[in-house]
């Protein structure tokens, strides 16, 4: 069985429509606020002038306003900065290795199924091992001789016996030799992070060929 080092970018070009802001009038600012007290000022009966106290009150309230919509503006801001910082924070991830999780494949009877696992030696010799959920080897592929990488393989959907399986959940590891004669093991999900694109408030890596989402991430080491 043949294999091949990956290489694919799946960074892809998003288009955005601009979007226009309708401005919140069921609210009233401090602006609205003053507004209003100045015309109520002008309009006052000059028999009957406005309470000093009334006045400060109002004066009162329009600082308390102005100052409340000061400290929000300042915690949003504050929100933004701390979100950005963290997020540009991952690049240091690149060099790392991804873990998902799970070394899980989803295969369609009558079909194959494409994977890719990392091999973080090189190869001497060694074979893919496809699990059942019972942990069985119902199928093996020979590795060859390779230098260390993301490689991708195809299982056909048949046992060992040459006959297709169910459809469902099945697991793929390798077990293989590097050239010092170490036995080492590794597995689908684990891959090294090779980029870092983000897209709005989404943060993907690059594993493999394709990206995945920092929130499908499991573990970083």
């Amino acid at each position: 069985m043949a294999i091949t080092s990956t290489g694919l970018n799946a960074a892809t070009n998003a288009e955005y429509a601009p979007t226009t802001t309708v401005e919140d009038k069921t609210v009233l600012g401090k602006d609205d606020f003053m507004t209003l007290l100045l015309v109520e000022l002008q309009n006052q009966d000059p028999t009957e002038p406005m309470d000093s106290e009334k006045i400060l009150t109002q004066t009162s309230q329009l600082a308390t306003l102005e100052a409340t919509e000061n400290t929000n503006k300042a915690l949003e801001d504050l929100a933004l900065s701390l979100g950005s910082s963290q997020q540009y924070s991952t690049i240091s991830a690149i060099g790392k290795t991804a873990d998902m999780g799970s070394n899980a494949i989803v295969l369609d009877e009558g079909s194959e199924t494409t994977f890719e696992i990392y091999f973080p030696d090189e190869i001497e010799r060694g074979n893919v091992e496809i699990l059942d959920v019972n942990g069985n080897i119902i199928k093996t592929i020979d590795v060859g001789t390779n230098p260390k990488g993301v490689y991708q393989f195809t299982w056909d959907g048949t046992d060992r016996n040459g006959n297709s399986v169910e459809s469902g959940i099945y697991y793929a590891t390798a077990s293989y030799t590097n050239p010092n004669g170490d036995d080492l093991t590794t597995r689908v999900g684990a891959y090294p992070i090779e980029s870092v694109r983000f897209d709005g408030d989404e943060t993907y890596f690059k594993v493999g060929s394709s990206y995945v989402s920092l929130t499908d991430v499991k573990e970083i080491y």
